[in-house]
């Protein structure tokens, strides 16, 4: 399956750090880590795919249902990009409900292929959200309205969110978007959940004080269910942990994906 032009190397230098992006609406993976992947080249060679029904992946994604399905084809995904550059073992950071999820579904599908692995907004590991956002009003404001909420305080950000929002509802609404985003939701019995007491890769798992898309129990319970993993709440952020507190966010993971 064809990855993302953003596939390649940034340097030549290792450790590989696989960097897998959120799963709001319009996202892809250059926009996502946009404010921390300059950082983080620095000390890894970064590579940052495109998911499966998002960016350049919306084609090829029909008839899959339900978030169990989503993490599990997005996770072999993963695996077939790890072939194709020839890399037998990564460092990992997972955002939220599609590259966290992603990330743990890829713990439990191939452990030797991961050496440690940070994931960020409890992975989705909470409940499905109550609406579908954005899709139900598809304009500029509602994208924005939905992007203001994953910051802590949206004052400290108004342009790169304005911004944002007109990148991202361009996305958003390309030919495949809305039915894959919808799919992702859906509540349906799919494969049975990831046994996390089995994955025995070293775990981060990094949560927002201020996250008002999921409360940092989700990560606490995550956490409580790994058998090596732990809980580092980030004062002063939200949801995007990496955008409100993009130095403390690099730092964190730099030290503990080199430990």
């Amino acid at each position: 399956m064809p990855a993302s032009s953003d596939d390649v190397a940034d340097t030549d230098v290792p450790p590989v750090l696989l960097l897998l992006h959120g799963g709001g609406p319009g996202v892809d993976a250059e926009s996502n880590w946009a404010s921390v992947r300059p950082r983080l080249s620095t000390g890894f060679r970064c590579l940052a795919p495109d998911l499966l029904g998002f960016g350049v992946q919306i084609a090829g994604s029909d008839g899959i249902e339900g978030p169990r399905a989503w993490a599990l084809a997005r996770a072999r995904q993963v695996l077939d990009l790890l072939d194709r550059e020839g890399l037998e073992r990564v460092r990992l950071v997972g955002n939220s409900a599609a590259g966290g999820a992603a990330a743990l579904a890829l713990l439990a599908m191939a452990p030797d292929r991961v050496e440690r692995a940070v994931v960020m907004g409890g992975a989705g590991t909470g409940p499905l959200p109550p609406s579908v956002p954005f899709y139900d009003d598809p304009t500029k404001q509602s994208m924005r309205t939905t992007l203001g909420r994953l910051v802590a305080d949206e004052s400290a950000h108004v342009e790169l969110l304005d911004k944002l929002a007109d990148v991202r509802l361009r996305q958003a609404l390309r030919p495949g978007a809305e039915s894959a985003f919808r799919s992702m939701f859906a509540d349906v019995d799919g494969p049975p959940p990831i046994d996390l007491a089995k994955i025995a890769t070293p775990v981060l798992a990094l949560h927002g004080e201020c996250d008002r898309v999921s409360p940092v129990e989700v990560s606490a319970r995550l956490v409580d269910s790994l058998p090596d993993a732990r809980l580092n709440v980030v004062a002063g952020a939200g949801h995007w942990i990496h955008v409100d507190r993009p130095d403390e966010f690099c730092s964190l993971v730099g030290e503990f994906l080199s430990s």
